[in-house]
């Protein structure tokens, strides 16, 4: 098996998370990595005109802080040193489902919390510094070097945004698209004589609104994530407040089928207000607000199925979210696209780059990966009538059971952490379909039945049993 030449070249379109992350593989496997990005690049923490969801929560799953230690082994230590909190997810969770808190315990899985853009930035800091990676930015792709014959692709057409320069070629060995959701390259295999891959779509009409706010160090709640999510369908609503560097808290208040936060002030507080537990709006109601209340919406999640064709170009692949792109809701994109790269690093380890069949192997392996947090996902979001999209054969059963386990989580540790286990994507969902697991979940559930409810803050945590 062969690895690659120090001449070799490969392209990649899209310079954000999981075009970073597919530079960072491919150094190992070839001589020399270009990112080409539309956007103007600033060697600081940024949201870039092309990221409208990085001013918003954004939740990195412990698998994925895990995949990027591997590349990145002092990453922990560079987001403490940077103010982030790098902690126990589960000692730290302050998470109202369901109609309760979930059970906090000690398991030893480590979460970040920081803003979108430290993340980015201190990802992108140590791929640039590798010395075979090159970011061209502020540069437009405006279309793929193609062979005579159609079979390949040679390298991408680009032109530099800030000034009147011809269009040029930039020849390459493989090119990766990591350019998101908006993708072109259904649109190019067409044009090339292609089939573009099916889709699957799945309507939720989300809509949350962000705001930024002062984070006293001694509120008791100052280093936990907090989340009040729905007990779907009678809620819609969810809340999110986690710390983030600087002594901040980031906060996103939305619903699902068009139950949107306002983006006024006080249309903003009375939501918060409205959730089901009381944490977020008893601390931003006093709290300095530090930014504008910023909307985002996401109308569908959206699956690209390129591990179906029959047909498809050498010298390209396509991955991240121009593969799928989940409601974000759930915080899975960015680990998503880790576990994509560590496949790709995995299959070019083990294969030669020079024969065909690279981008059929790797859209098998990203299927794989997508598959697990595609299912969670749309399960959950087909709790809600209005959702729409292929649905899965008897989710509403399976959301009957799932239902039962959010509850159990509120009383039994070692169901909960099943669950985070599950939610973290380190465990397949069936870890929690077990006869014994069932048993558990079935017990919890009595005994929450036997007790009067409870919204109180959460402050003490347990050990989960080993």
């Amino acid at each position: 098996m062969l690895t690659s030449k120090s001449d070799t070249h490969v392209v990649v379109m899209g310079a954000s998370m999981g075009g970073l992350l597919a530079a960072r593989v491919l150094s190992n496997h070839f001589g020399q990595v270009t990112l080409v990005e539309r956007d103007p690049v600033h060697d600081q923490p940024e949201s870039r005109k092309g990221q409208p969801q990085t001013r918003h929560l954004h939740g990195l799953l412990a698998s994925g802080l895990d995949i990027l230690t591997r590349y990145y082994p002092d990453l922990p230590e560079a987001l403490t040193a940077r103010g982030a909190l790098v902690t126990d997810m589960t000692e730290h969770m302050q998470w109202y489902a369901f109609g309760g808190y979930r059970k906090r315990f000690s398991m030893g899985v480590r979460a970040a919390l920081m803003s979108r853009p430290l993340l980015e930035y201190l990802i992108r800091q140590r791929t640039l510094a590798l010395p075979n990676i090159t970011l061209l930015d502020n540069t437009a792709v405006k279309g793929l070097a193609i062979t005579t014959d159609r079979q390949r692709v040679t390298g991408v057409q680009v032109e530099r945004r800030n000034d009147d320069a011809d269009v040029h070629t930039l020849a390459a060995d493989l090119v990766v698209d990591a350019t998101g959701r908006g993708s072109r390259t259904p649109q190019w295999l067409a044009e090339m004589g292609y089939v573009a891959p099916d889709e699957s779509e799945v309507k939720v009409n989300v809509g949350y609104a962000s705001r930024v706010y002062r984070r006293n160090p001694a509120d008791p709640l100052a280093n936990d994530w907090i989340l009040v999510t729905p007990d779907a369908p009678r809620e819609t609503r969810f809340g999110g407040m986690f710390p983030i560097e600087g002594n901040r808290w980031i906060v996103s208040l939305g619903g699902w089928m068009g139950d949107h936060a306002p983006i006024d002030e006080p249309g903003f507080l009375e939501y918060a207000r409205s959730l089901p537990a009381p944490d977020i709006y008893e601390t931003i109601r006093d709290a300095e607000p530090l930014s504008d209340i910023i909307p985002h919406k996401f109308v569908s999640s959206l699956r690209r199925h390129y591990e179906k064709l029959a047909r498809f170009p050498e010298g390209l692949l396509v991955m991240g979210d121009a593969i799928s792109s989940f409601n974000p809701t759930y915080g899975q994109g960015m680990t998503s696209a880790a576990m994509q790269a560590i496949e790709l690093d995995q299959l070019l380890a083990e294969s030669d780059i020079s024969q065909p069949g690279l981008a059929a192997a790797f859209f098998k392996r990203a299927a794989r990966v997508v598959d697990i947090p595609w299912q969670l996902a749309v399960g959950e979001d087909f709790r809600f009538p209005g959702t729409t999209g292929p649905k899965p054969a008897g989710i509403d059963l399976i959301n009957r059971y799932v239902a039962a386990v959010h509850r159990a989580t509120q009383d039994d540790i070692v169901v909960g952490a099943a669950f985070i286990n599950v939610m973290n994507l380190t465990a397949a969902p069936t870890s929690l379909m077990t006869p014994g697991m069932m048993l558990r979940v079935w017990r919890a559930n009595r005994r929450l039945n036997q007790q009067p409810s409870k919204q109180n803050r959460l402050t003490s945590s347990s050990t989960v049993p080993a």
